[in-house]
């Protein structure tokens, strides 16, 4: 069944909301990778850091950081979420989301306190750092009666979000479903990352011979997911969707591609479509020397030459449980309004290919989408375990 997304609030290192964003993104401005002291002991890599200030969360026990993303994602699109409780019933809305730190950051702090004083801060609530804080946060907030869940699976997590939210409308479940993911910066992932030595001390370089790392980010990004489209909206659906899990390594991916090329024929599959009717691939593309080479071995396989490919990761980060709707909501405002001339996500790189990775062709600004007709975007999403994630978005109109 095609599932419409039907309005998208997004937040994350380019700015603020849809026009911007894309403004940004079709730019290939990096200029919010900025380097940052204080996350990893005598270190300054760059980091994709919102810099606006962000609203306070109107439940004061469910305060953090990444609800506070969420927040300000979800009040973009506010009108949207408000019309599909009263056209559907609030027992008929669900909530499918995707995160990696949760309120990570504030629990972190709370036993710091702790540590040092013997309890915890008076506004400390262990709610703000369940797994599930925002999802239940939403819920809470709009007072919804259907599913509210999240979904953890380190950098596919809010791609599996959009596959599972589309399955509750194919079952009956849910007529609406709030989803997307949500990350913020901290010190875990960041001092984590640093310990695998997967952290660049410069702008990320996807598919360079020089790559050597990646940058971490924040994002939120919330779409409203229907069974019909809007009757003034943009048509633009989620087509396909496909996962696979190799369980190759605890953190390394299979290095023959074998999972990233699964789940992309699945995505396919499951979306009656071919390679040939892919227009764009906004790739996985972290720059680590083993996802980029797994991952253009499995992209060369499938398509062979030609398709259009890029990593926005420079310009972002790696938003971790955020990327997979974050990256899908890049392709979203490739097919929508703002991006009327059909420009592509550059891919921003030093222009040193890799001899030993397959070439692809990679957005440099001279590829455009059609602005008319059936156009089908494709967006990748590894992570740790072998677990993948190829998502399909397309417009209808």
């Amino acid at each position: 069944m095609t599932a419409y997304l039907n309005a998208l609030g997004l937040i994350c290192a380019l700015g603020h909301g849809q026009a911007e964003v894309a403004a940004r993104l079709f730019a290939g401005d990096c200029s919010g990778m900025r380097p940052a002291a204080g996350w990893i002991p005598e270190r300054q890599p760059p980091v994709g850091a919102v810099m606006q200030p962000l609203p306070a969360v109107p439940l004061p026990e469910q305060h953090s950081r990444n609800n506070q993303l969420l927040y300000a994602a979800a009040l973009q699109i506010e009108p949207a979420l408000r019309q599909a409780i009263a056209q559907y019933g609030a027992h008929r809305v669900g909530v499918v989301l995707g995160t990696s730190t949760s309120g990570i950051a504030e629990g972190s702090a709370a036993i710091g306190h702790f540590l040092a004083g013997g309890h915890f801060p008076a506004d400390y609530h262990y709610d703000q750092q369940v797994l599930s804080a925002p999802a239940d946060f939403l819920a809470d907030w709009l007072q919804l009666g259907g599913p509210a869940y999240v979904i953890s699976t380190a950098c596919t997590s809010s791609g599996r979000a959009l596959l599972s939210a589309r399955r509750l409308l194919d079952l009956g479940v849910c007529d609406a479903v709030l989803c997307g993911g949500v990350d913020s910066l901290c010190h875990l992932t960041l001092n984590g990352f640093s310990a695998l030595e997967a952290i660049s001390e410069h702008r990320c370089n996807p598919l360079s011979a020089n790559r050597d790392g990646i940058n971490i980010g924040e994002a939120a990004a919330l779409f409203v997911m229907t069974r019909t489209p809007e009757a003034q909206g943009e048509r633009i659906a989620l087509l396909g969707a496909g996962a696979s899990s190799d369980a190759h390594h605890i953190s390394a991916p299979d290095p023959t591609g074998a999972g990233a090329l699964q789940c992309m024929g699945k995505a396919l599959d499951n979306a009656g479509l071919e390679p040939a009717h892919i227009h764009y691939l906004n790739l996985h593309g972290t720059a680590t020397p083993h996802n980029d080479a797994m991952e253009s071995l499995a992209v060369d396989t499938l398509f062979g030459a030609g398709l259009p490919c890029s990593s926005s990761k420079p310009m972002t980060g790696h938003t971790l449980g955020a990327a997979g709707a974050l990256e899908a909501a890049f392709c979203w405002l490739s097919l929508s309004r703002h991006n009327p001339l059909g420009l592509l996500p550059p891919h921003v790189w030093d222009g040193q290919p890799d001899p030993a990775l397959p070439e692809l062709t990679l957005v440099d600004g001279s590829q455009r989408l059609a602005t008319h007709g059936p156009r089908r975007l494709m967006s990748n999403s590894f992570a740790f375990g072998g677990n993948n994630v190829s998502l399909i978005l397309g417009d209808t109109a």
